[in-house]
């Protein structure tokens, strides 16, 4: 086997590294600083894609390795990051467990994923990196003060409960959910629907919002991926 052979099993390892580090930021108790481990564990997952179609380096390995990097970094990282986050404000010590579900779900997910031949073009369910950084992103924005807009910490607490509940049903639904994946050959007309210009519309308006108002930059991040979620719900194609 050649060394290009090699290049994208590389890229998903360091995927699968940031998402260790992130899990070591939480258990220090820094949630800004494993969203940053996230955020480069994404770019990683998209890198070992493109350069596997660009090398044609595609592997059942590969494939493998690549859900359980996906699982350490947008399925047990996420989790911990918001069961560190309820830890010190949730109404019931029980309750600090329920986003552990998401790890769970995730697996369930990547699971599924490498049995489903229909997911080629598109997803079925909520992929978990757009789930990954949905919870980071709260979490990571939550540090910097974003509670201070809130109500209440139970309040809060009670949002983190059935929002990770809701994900985790999301994560094994059945629910079409469109990517941006451009396959070689596909009509650049057919490919922007509505619901992807819909969300390219809704994304710039949250960051125009998010940063006239002065906020912390995750929240970006948590509108764009929620904006991407709240499309999908809608009927149609």
């Amino acid at each position: 086997m050649t060394v290009k052979k090699h290049i994208p099993n590389t890229i998903t390892l360091l995927n699968m590294l940031s998402g260790i580090m992130g899990i070591i930021a939480v258990f220090n108790d820094k949630p800004q600083t494993a969203f940053m481990f996230m955020l480069l564990a994404a770019c990683f997952d998209f890198c070992d894609g493109l350069a596997a179609r660009l090398l044609g380096a595609y592997s059942e390995i590969g494939k493998e390795l690549d859900s359980l990097a996906d699982l350490t970094s947008f399925g047990v990282l996420p989790a911990l990051m918001l069961y560190n986050m309820l830890e010190g404000i949730a109404w019931s010590r029980w309750w600090v467990f329920v986003p552990l579900l998401i790890a769970l779900f995730s697996a369930l997910r990547l699971a599924k994923f490498n049995l489903d031949d229909r997911q080629t073009d598109s997803f079925l369910g909520l992929p978990t990196p757009a789930c990954a950084m949905i919870c980071g992103s709260f979490a990571a924005w939550y540090d910097m003060g974003g509670y201070l807009s809130l109500a209440s910490s139970t309040g809060v607490a009670f949002f983190v409960c059935a929002g990770a509940l809701l994900l985790c049903a999301l994560l094994v639904s059945e629910l079409p959910m469109f990517s941006f994946k451009l396959h070689k050959g596909e009509d650049w007309k057919a490919f922007w629907n509505w619901k992807r210009i819909a969300f390219a519309a809704l994304s710039l308006a949250v960051a125009v919002v998010v940063i006239a108002g002065h906020h912390s930059w995750p929240l970006v991040i948590f509108g764009v991926f929620s904006a991407y979620l709240v499309i999908n719900l809608i009927p149609g194609k």
